[in-house]
């Protein structure tokens, strides 16, 4: 399934793209996501956790830079995981890259992720996955705001702010508000409006 989604942020680009090329701080902003190893700097192990209404699942994986080109800003992800408790993998290539925006010092971060689930987390994501993922993407967006912002205010270039630790992903009301969305989106196609 390929999802595409974007955000803007109150960020030079420069500054932005510096941020999201460092791993350990930006993992937190990632809801449910964990860094657990850093092998160098283009390979790295991480758990990521996930709860669809009372499923838990959570996920051990690896996660690799294919590809980074600093002048474009932009730089492709392979991430691939299995479900620690047997029920199902998830694997993903993210390609994501930066684009100067209207307003001066703000920049638009575009994700093209092509996801590939398998077992019960295929199952129990049908047809939320995309609703999911806008949420989760303007979490990561607040979150990548925040992180900017505080960076700017507080702390100096080479001494990074270590963000909250976001909570796993999923729960009763992510899922809902999918499920909802999803039917608000059925029945406007339904009924043409």
């Amino acid at each position: 399934m390929l999802i595409e989604n974007g955000f803007t942020v109150q960020a030079p680009a420069e500054g932005l793209w510096r941020l999201l090329l460092d791993v350990e701080t930006i993992v937190p902003c990632m809801s449910g996501a964990e860094l657990t190893e850093t092998i160098d700097d283009r390979h790295w192990k991480g758990t990521l956790h996930v709860k669809f209404g009372p499923v838990s699942m959570s996920f051990a994986g690896t996660v690799a830079m294919q590809e980074r080109d600093d002048a474009a800003h932009r730089v492709v992800l392979k991430a691939s995981g299995m479900e620690q408790k047997g029920k199902g993998a998830a694997n993903a290539l993210v390609t994501s890259w930066l684009e100067t925006a209207d307003e001066p010092d703000t920049t638009t971060l575009k994700m093209q992720v092509d996801v590939t689930l398998s077992g019960a987390a295929a199952q129990l994501s049908r047809g939320l996955l995309p609703e999911i993922s806008k949420k989760l993407t303007q979490q990561f967006a607040d979150c990548l705001e925040s992180e900017m912002a505080a960076g700017a205010e507080t702390r100096a270039p080479s001494s990074p702010a270590t963000p909250e630790a976001a909570a796993p992903v999923g729960g009763i009301r992510l899922g809902s508000s999918a499920l909802w969305a999803t039917v608000v989106a059925f029945l406007r196609r339904l009924f043409g409006r």
